[in-house]
């Protein structure tokens, strides 16, 4: 997709118009992004200067069917519900219902890191912003897919989860911390993270469509289905609750709610006619930038998106943009994307939904708008977002087409298939069964329903994961070590494809065959 001399025209006009979004100007931006990326259905809201100037949706809620996406329809918003969570622990803090200083294993007794030194000094506010020590993703397959491990499970288990590196050395994104910081909610205010979050602020916000779980939605909810690529195909996708892991990503919101919260954020917790959602103070706080983030050079056709400046705050990322302070946070599930985008000097915000895994258009959206605001020159983020996707992809393919290259064809597992059989255990995860069925090997991750499938030889003694569900992008290598003896000493686990997301993170298994008549774990 290339910009054309008629799209620049347009833009041009709305930009010399007015100095609001002009209506026309989005919904061909959006259409277009729609279209470019896939993309059935994506509710757009623009917040400015205490107004409300866009809620809109576009396209259908689901594929096939007619009913259409508007600014009240649902969408899990994932990771953009750590922000709630990190306000609900500031709204404590003013009570002096805690500090952020606390230790949280003075709040949480039973509370462990898997070394000693970090489960004494973790605090409060080491819970949210991703300088722990454990790795990008770690922990996450205890929850993603859906699993039938409790929080509580999720909690004692993290003990057993590896750190990548030192306490507070480095930035690694991660999900199980926000685990703990819902349960440090209860224990402060005595009300589960759910309740909370409800309370002080749905209702205060007058966020009434808004959920905490996919479960609490009924039949005949104006609710989005998830889509995904299914064999190159795109499809609908059933709903997958996050129960287990709210705090860090289970908030089900729309447009049209999630532009109160936005205009509250950008307000500094003030609502008007003296009501406050939180003091001023906190709502600086969780803009407040803690830890350092990497800066990565970006592709050539979005240079402009080139940041000076990430860091990590609470629930939120501070970054540039176009020399304006930007605080933002994107979401993702399986079949959904969202971003929250503020530019506080500005006092601007935008939301995107999307009911697609695609990046590029949420991202695409965010930037028009913005450059639209700040008077940036013209740019078509479709077209260059696009060509982006298209790199990744196919540097992606290059990378497990790199690995098929050298593969041995004639080499053979060393031992009989029947030998590498049996029920293999994860110190943090739990079991995983490795079982004949019809002549092949099956591998079956025992609380994760999704993560079912067969094991193809790969080369000497390393498989392949092929998992029935297709939509979940995450075939893995699966390599067996032996023992002196012949028999199996350890499993290793790693994702085939560098387009995999980053929460399957196969790679901190370390799976050792367990004895029979073990209980299971």
């Amino acid at each position: 997709m290339q910009p054309n001399s008629a799209w620049l025209r347009r833009v041009l006009l709305a930009a010399m118009a007015t100095p609001l979004l002009a209506q026309a100007y989005l919904d061909e931006t959006v259409e277009r992004a729609r279209r470019a990326f896939n993309v059935p259905g994506i509710a757009v809201a623009v917040v400015k200067d205490g107004k409300v100037v866009v809620a809109k949706g576009y396209g259908v809620r689901k594929l096939g069917e007619p009913d259409p996406v508007t600014p009240r329809t649902l969408f899990g918003i994932a990771s953009n519900t750590k922000a709630f969570t990190a306000a609900a622990l500031a709204m404590l803090v003013e009570e002096g219902k805690l500090s952020w200083d606390d230790r949280v294993v003075d709040r949480l007794p039973g509370f462990q890191m898997s070394d000693p030194y970090v489960t004494r000094e973790m605090r409060i506010r080491d819970l949210l912003c991703h300088r722990s020590g454990l790795g990008l993703g770690a922990g996450d397959l205890m929850f993603f897919p859906a699993t039938d491990l409790s929080e509580t499970d999720i909690i004692y288990r993290l003990r057993f989860v590896p750190l990548a590196t030192s306490f507070r050395s480095e930035y690694a994104y991660d999900n199980i911390l926000y685990t703990v910081a819902g349960a440090v909610i209860r224990q402060a205010s005595g009300r589960s993270w759910a309740a909370f979050i409800q309370e002080r602020f749905f209702k205060p916000l007058a966020m009434g469509s808004s959920r905490t779980s996919i479960r609490d939605l009924h039949p005949g909810d104006d609710v989005v289905a998830p889509h995904a690529l299914v064999d190159a195909t795109l499809r609908p996708l059933a709903h997958e609750p996050l129960d287990n892991s709210a705090p860090a990503g289970a908030i089900v919101s729309s447009a049209e709610d999630l532009s109160k919260w936005v205009l509250a954020l950008l307000a500094k917790g003030d609502l008007g006619n003296g009501r406050r959602l939180l003091s001023e103070k906190q709502a600086k706080v969780l803009m407040t930038p803690l830890t350092l983030e990497p800066i990565a050079e970006p592709p050539t056709p979005i240079a402009e998106a080139k940041a000076n400046l990430a860091a990590y705050a609470m629930g939120l990322e501070v970054m540039d943009y176009r020399g304006q302070l930007k605080v933002s946070h994107i979401g993702g599930l399986q079949g959904m994307f969202s971003e929250v985008t503020m530019l506080p000097q500005q006092n601007l915000g935008v939301i995107v939904l999307t009911n697609q895994e695609s990046g590029g258009a949420f991202w695409a959206i965010t930037k028009t708008v913005l450059d639209h605001y700040l008077g940036a020159p013209p740019k078509d983020w479709v077209a260059s977002y696009l060509e982006v996707q298209n790199q990744r992809r196919a540097k992606a393919n290059e990378t497990v087409a790199q690995a098929a290259s050298v593969q041995n064809g004639k080499s053979s597992p060393s031992l009989p298939l029947l030998s590498y059989t049996g029920r293999y255990r994860d110190p943090w995860y739990g079991d995983v069964l490795i079982e004949p069925k019809d002549g092949q090997l099956t591998i079956r991750f025992t609380h994760s329903p999704a993560l079912v499938g067969t094991l193809e030889h790969w080369q000497y003694d390393t498989f392949v994961a092929r998992w029935r569900d297709r939509s979940l992008d995450a075939d893995a290598y699966v390599t067996f070590s032996l023992q002196p003896d012949g028999s199996v000493r350890q499993v290793r686990m790693e994702a085939i494809s560098p387009s995999t997301d980053f929460s399957f993170d196969f790679q901190d298994l370390v799976l050792s065959p367990v004895a029979a008549g073990v209980p299971a774990y």
